[in-house]
């Protein structure tokens, strides 16, 4: 029982380790990791609304007219 404990302690140590050195150095945000010269995914900024944001389809609808 005791090896399982500290078996159990050392998983939990490792994994919080490992989230902290992911976190710190190797992720990285979609519009910066996937920017190429083909495709450039920008900062989106706080506009994440939809085509189904009611004033989008308002302004649609009146673009239509």
């Amino acid at each position: 029982m005791k090896v399982f404990l500290v078996a159990l302690v050392a998983a939990g140590v490792l994994a919080y380790g490992a989230s902290l050195i992911l976190n710190q150095t190797w992720q990285a945000t979609s519009y910066a990791a996937y920017t190429t010269s083909g495709a450039r995914v920008d900062d989106p900024g706080d506009n994440l609304v939809g085509a189904d944001w009611p004033e989008a389809a308002a302004a649609a609808a009146a673009d239509e007219s």
